[in-house]
């Protein structure tokens, strides 16, 4: 392990593992990082063996005796702010680095994934304040009584493992409220975004935060960073953010040592528009929960319920939404929509589009690889996609697909649209178009997910409860809710 200067991440060729507030590499060989708009290789990343890992997770024990542990509440959640003031500091490296992992267009990065990114440090800066204990009195024979009270302390050495679609985003979601309350982390991003995780380590370091609080290390999951972080006997703690095959196997790694885990999985949403609805606004929030990222949102709609007496309409008005996303430059003014993740994913994604077909479906709009110019042609594309006519169990109706694509079916009865829409595995979110509120309660609380939106779509109070249902996950993360998994509440009794 080699120590190394950090030099500005837009002329870092080399991502190295951030341990103990330095940055370092590993003897393993260099895998590539590719831009996903053109498919070249913008950079290579050290992966992490076992020792490294080691390493890492050592850092973060040794820095819970350290200063982190004597700060109080409040100097934490200062150093917090300060965090979420480096982040906007250096706010267009950010942008540069999460554009150059995801190929996702700027307008996307620079208004959502930086600036939330930022915010979840100060969300929790001010969680720290807001929290507080239970106490209870309560009577002894002697009639003097006695005095209970919760005290709650750090968790421990928290693995923080993140997905690729919205990197700083979901990590920083992860990392500010385990630091909130006074653990240390060890991160390991997507091997496909490395980037935004591997900047945050000079914020952290600039920002005061002790050697070995925050430590990150680069790889892949079985036999690589994954695998030896999730089965390290020192890890106390694991969140996880991802699909439900890699939840599985995070959770048995989990089960050696009886350790928690919070987990937010897959989903396979359903979105339900009613003929009473204000039928633009459906149109354009369901575009949006379908088509934004190109698809890789876990909180978007693959499956689409419209009430028949406005089906057709519904349809043509969403088919012009999705033929006015305009692919192409990332950074060019009028690009609306991105590639996927990688040319294995857009081979899956692609999979299904050919599935659709081989069951019949009507193919709306899409379907296939858009045209684009010499320098974008090797990137991840594929076209935002409109399906009618399947059955509910098709793959394509039944199985996560990640992609820019949703599936448009007609519905009769408000209980037919509630059990099409509970016929899933999955139970992450859904939304709901209508104009009757008695009706939107009646739904939301009938729908089983974890977030229930009603005439809008991905509007978030940051101190509400998020989470999945069934196969969506464990746990909630949000506000007083992280409390739960954060940290270890224990009962004091004073006899008095």
């Amino acid at each position: 392990m080699t120590p190394t200067s950090s030099p500005p991440l837009a002329d870092l060729a080399v991502i190295r593992h951030f341990i103990d507030g330095r940055y370092v590499e590993s003897p393993r060989p260099l895998f590539d990082n590719r831009d996903p708009a053109t498919g070249k290789v913008v950079a290579q990343v050290h992966e992490a063996d076992a020792a490294i890992v080691a390493h890492a997770v050592d850092a973060a024990r040794r820095a819970l005796q350290g200063p982190w542990a004597t700060l109080s509440g409040q100097a934490r959640a200062k150093v917090l702010r300060r965090l979420a003031d480096g982040i906007r500091d250096r706010f267009d490296e950010f942008v540069a680095a999460e554009i150059r992992d995801t190929g996702k267009p700027a307008s996307l990065a620079s208004h959502l994934d930086i600036p939330r990114g930022a915010a979840n440090f100060e969300v929790f800066a001010d969680q720290i304040a807001a929290s507080a204990t239970e106490a209870f009195r309560s009577d002894t024979p002697d009639g003097r009584g006695a005095l209970n009270y919760g005290l709650r302390t750090p968790r421990g050495v928290i693995a923080v493992i993140c997905p690729w679609n919205l990197p700083l985003l979901l990590m920083t979601w992860k990392v500010a409220p385990a630091l909130a309350f006074g653990n240390t982390v060890v991160v390991k991003p997507s091997e496909e975004t490395p980037s935004t995780t591997t900047l945050l380590g000079e914020v952290m370091r600039d920002a005061g935060v002790p050697d070995g609080v925050f430590n990150v290390v680069h790889g892949f999951g079985p036999d690589s960073a994954g695998q030896y972080l999730t089965e390290h006997p020192d890890v106390d703690a694991i969140t996880f953010t991802g699909e439900t095959r890699t939840g599985t196997a995070i959770m048995q790694a989990a089960a050696v040592g009886v350790r928690p885990v919070s987990f937010e999985l897959g989903g396979k949403n359903a979105g339900i528009v009613f003929a009473d609805c204000d039928l633009d606004a459906a149109v354009a929030g369901i575009a949006r929960s379908a088509f934004l990222n190109s698809g890789q949102v876990c909180l978007g709609t693959e499956r689409v319920y419209v009430e028949r007496p406005v089906f057709e309409a519904f349809v043509s008005r969403l088919k012009t939404a999705a033929e006015a996303l305009v692919p192409g430059d990332p950074w060019a003014e009028s690009t609306s929509f991105g590639p996927l993740i990688s040319s294995r994913h857009r081979d899956k994604v692609l999979g299904y589009y050919a599935r659709a077909l081989d069951d019949g479906a009507t193919v709306v709009t899409g379907g296939g690889v858009p045209q684009l110019p010499d320098a974008l042609a090797g990137g991840y594309w594929v076209q935002p996609t409109i399906w009618t006519g399947l059955p509910e169990d098709s793959a394509v109706i039944r199985e996560e697909i990640f992609g820019p694509c949703c599936h448009v079916a007609p519905f009769d009865r408000e209980d037919e649209a509630i059990a099409r829409a509970n016929a899933s595995p999955y139970g992450l979110a859904t939304t709901i178009w209508t104009g009757d509120l008695t009706r939107a309660h009646r739904v939301a609380a009938a729908i089983e997910v974890g977030v229930a939106w009603v005439n809008c779509w991905f509007l978030r109070d940051l101190r509400t409860a998020f989470g999945g249902a069934r196969q969506s996950g464990i746990g909630r993360e949000g506000g007083v809710h992280g409390l739960e998994f954060y940290t270890e509440l224990r009962n004091v009794c004073i006899k008095l």
